[in-house]
């Protein structure tokens, strides 16, 4: 019996030593997890300057090109009124001297 009692206390030594090794494990895994996290928090927060800088430069293009196009808008409009005024300039001018000449005031 006493050979039983002392594998058995063995073996609740050597458990008790793999449960230890278990926990001491899983806590070196969770730090390094903790560390891991807090190195991606940081890498990402150094990034925000750049990533606003992006999304800035982004928008910079898109207003300028939104302007480029309202600009091009407004000569192609400007363009078509002027060719509408020159093409009705006679016709103006002679309505014009009409009003002018007209003796049956």
């Amino acid at each position: 019996m006493d050979d039983t009692l002392k594998r058995l206390l063995d073996a609740e030594m050597k458990a008790e030593s793999l449960a230890q090794q278990a926990e001491q494990e899983q806590e070196r895994i969770i730090q390094a997890a903790l560390r891991d996290a807090r190195a991606e928090d940081e890498r990402f927060t150094a990034r925000i300057p750049d990533l606003h800088r992006g999304f800035i430069n982004k928008a910079e293009e898109r207003a300028e090109q939104t302007v480029a196009e309202l600009k091009r808008r407004y000569e192609e409009r400007h363009v078509h009124l002027r060719e509408s005024a020159e093409a009705r300039e006679q016709e103006a001018l002679d309505a014009a001297f009409a009003l002018l000449l007209d003796t049956r005031r």
